[in-house]
């Protein structure tokens, strides 16, 4: 019998198989995650011990002393959750390849981020990215503001989309409750998130992706060998009909005609191709060159080359999810389409306790279902890599955010090991919110979850995104244009956000009341029209307004980028590092009490597993100080190796090119 936890039920006999039992109930697959999870938790450990977590810089910026390739893996593996898996596929399994187009975007992004953004990163010596803004501005209020904005879209767009898919996939495996697998899920994950800091989560990372790449090509192999090489796959996906149609229009539940076109038309496309080509790439700039989970492992790199490198490795990875993701869901339609393509409400219920459609269980059906013992146990570990890999970064780079940006605000004198524990606790806050919100998720945009993530994200992100390019390639623009872009951008987006969650985004059967002329926009044009208004309330307050003089924007915007002078900053920064004074106070009390005692050992082991012992972190004198700041804001490169990423840089481009062309 069933058992029931706070309200949810434990098992859904539907997740089970013909016999009753569970579909993971076999000792290959079970060696196998076990296997996977020993592996992660000793790279996590072997990072903890190898790295300084008890700087702020060692924590969240890793001691800036990372390599290219694990800097590109962990680009690659943040950015694809098992959000991507549940999501890409499902909406190709709806819609065809064109979903495949948001992947390959990032091509010409990444190249944009090491070449133009991450430099002026760099050499204004920048953890966060609301710290530039500050750096760039002066004044308070737009840092709290875009922190406070990314903390609000990591839990709407990232931490509860890739919970609620990763459960998703355990819902399908083992037949628990959603809720209950999302709890187990999080207490894995945010063990050695909250203990290792960036280091642990960038070399956990690498070894993410590569388990990544290797179980999805292994199931893109038996999935193509199911229905019979490329050509099958091709005639048979236009053919993939529910047999249960109830009485609905032909378009709900027939595959569409440009399936297997990535540019389709301006008005009628489900994704029009100028919004695919402009709006994304507004949403793309946002996420790739300002970010903060993307933009962190960039500034732990050595140096520019290994930025680059790394940027460059990650867009060969992007290439991708089109073979892995996208043409495995529209697989998962052929081999089942009564569930993954159904429409009859009733039925949906029933397969995938979604009334709206369920192909978000097209990639977790395939792999519940196709693979073999063994087999099946490597790709659950690939979705809990995904989803661990994704949750990691942005608990992290959450972390950061609210340690540096609003903490401080608060506590502006606080010592290093008080914004390490304030971080650390943050992640559980951030947690719980998340989980809240996943009912939303699961029931957004028709069911595809990779169409409410990228609706959310055209909603709040095109008026930051404007502030970003404008503030590195626009000196005149100041800190009123800059806010009262942000602002009444701001209002603009949330005018339509709000709304479509009070209408609902309905389905193609009940479709949502919401009026025409708000709901009526595609969410990319959308994301196009509300970028072009930002920038010009952005570029009219701050021409009508006083310029900031160059001596503050020394080094902080491209025109000015290579001057030497020494920069005077608007405003001094917030926090002030008083561990030295801190040090001072506890030695001056053991000299003079004879009774304070020393930590106890399971003290001291704690203190050590957290990284919070203050023995790694030593004093600097003011010339150590110095000669550390100049290398951290170095970008020279080695002509050889500038030569070498520039090349590649030039492949990647033309491949893009071709990509689009072929498929478009």
């Amino acid at each position: 019998m069933a058992q029931d936890y706070l309200g949810f039920s434990l098992t859904r006999n539907n997740a089970r198989n013909s016999n009753g039992t569970v579909v993971l109930n076999n000792a290959a697959d079970i060696s196998v995650i076990v296997i996977y999870f020993l592996v992660v938790l000793a790279v996590g450990v072997w990072a903890m011990v190898r790295t300084n977590r008890s700087t702020v810089g060692g924590f969240f910026l890793a001691g800036r002393s990372m390599v290219w390739w694990p800097i590109g893996a962990s680009l690659f593996a943040s950015n694809i959750g098992s959000g991507h898996f549940v999501g890409i596929a499902g909406t190709a399994a709806a819609g065809g390849i064109a979903i495949g187009g948001f992947e390959w975007n990032a091509l010409v992004v990444v190249i944009i981020l090491a070449w133009l953004f991450v430099p002026i990163y760099i050499k204004a010596g920048v953890v966060t990215m609301p710290e530039y803004l500050k750096k760039r501005f002066g004044g308070q209020r737009i840092r709290i503001y875009l922190s406070v904005l990314s903390l609000f879209l990591y839990v709407f767009t990232k931490i509860s989309a890739d919970m609620f898919s990763g459960a998703i996939f355990i819902n399908q495996a083992l037949g628990l409750n959603i809720y209950l697998a999302v709890v187990m899920l999080l207490l894995i994950t945010a063990l050695y998130t909250v203990t290792g800091g960036l280091a642990a989560v960038i070399y956990t990372d690498t070894l993410q992706t590569i388990i990544m790449v290797i179980g999805s090509f292994i199931l893109m192999g038996f999935a193509f060998n199911e229905v019979g090489g490329y050509e099958q796959f091709q005639q048979r996906y236009m053919e993939a009909i529910p047999a249960d149609r109830v009485n609905v229009s032909a378009s709900c539940y027939e595959p569409r005609e440009d399936s297997f076109h990535i540019f389709r038309n301006a008005i009628t496309g489900d994704l029009p191709w100028p919004g695919l080509i402009f709006g994304l790439t507004i949403q793309a700039t946002w996420y790739w060159c300002t970010d903060q989970v993307i933009v962190q492992r960039c500034l732990s790199a050595k140096n520019l080359s290994h930025v680059k490198a790394g940027c460059i490795l990650c867009g060969y990875l992007k290439l991708l999810p089109m073979f892995l993701m996208v043409f495995p869901g529209m697989i998962s339609r052929i081999l089942y389409p009564d569930e993954v393509a159904c429409v009859d409400p009733i039925k949906c219920q029933e397969f995938c306790d979604a009334s709206v459609g369920c192909t978000n269980i097209a990639y977790p059906k395939l792999v519940v279902d196709l693979m073999p013992n063994g087999l099946r146990g490597l790709m659950l570990s690939v979705m809990m890599a995904s989803l661990m890999s994704s949750l990691t970064s942005i608990f992290n780079s959450a972390s950061t955010l609210f340690t540096m940006d609003i903490y401080t605000k608060i506590r502006s004198r606080a010592s290093e090991r008080e914004l390490m524990i304030a971080g650390r606790l943050f992640i559980l806050a951030l947690i719980g919110v998340s989980i809240a919100w996943i009912p939303v998720v699961q029931s957004a945009q028709s069911g595809q979850l990779f169409d409410y993530i990228q609706s959310i994200t055209s909603y709040l992100t095109p008026p930051v995104a404007a502030v970003f390019i404008l503030a590195i390639f626009c000196k005149r623009v100041n800190e009123s244009g800059a806010f009262y872009g942000l602002v009444i951008g701001l209002l603009i987006g949330l005018s339509r956000m709000i709304t479509e969650f009070i209408y609902g985004t309905g389905s193609c059967i009940s479709p949502s009341n919401c009026p025409t002329i708000i709901c009526g926009v595609h969410y990319l044009y959308f994301s196009i029209i509300l970028f072009v208004v930002s920038c010009i309330i952005i570029v009219g307050i701050s021409l009508m307004t006083k310029p900031i003089e160059d001596k503050h924007l020394y080094r902080l915007c491209w025109s000015l980028r290579n001057r030497t002078e020494e920069r005077v900053d608007i405003e001094q920064d917030d926090w002030i590092d008083n561990q030295e004074s801190n040090d001072m106070e506890i030695e001056g009390i053991r000299q003079t009490s004879k009774h304070v005692e020393e930590p106890g050992l399971c003290k001291k082991a704690v203190m050590c597993f957290c990284g919070l012992d203050q023995e790694k972190a030593p004093t600097l004198s003011p010339e150590e100080q110095a000669e550390l700041q100049k290398k951290l804001t170095d970008t020279s490169e080695v002509p050889l190796w500038r030569n070498v990423v520039n090349a590649n840089a030039i492949i990647l481009l033309c491949v893009a090119v071709f990509l689009h062309g072929f498929f478009g």
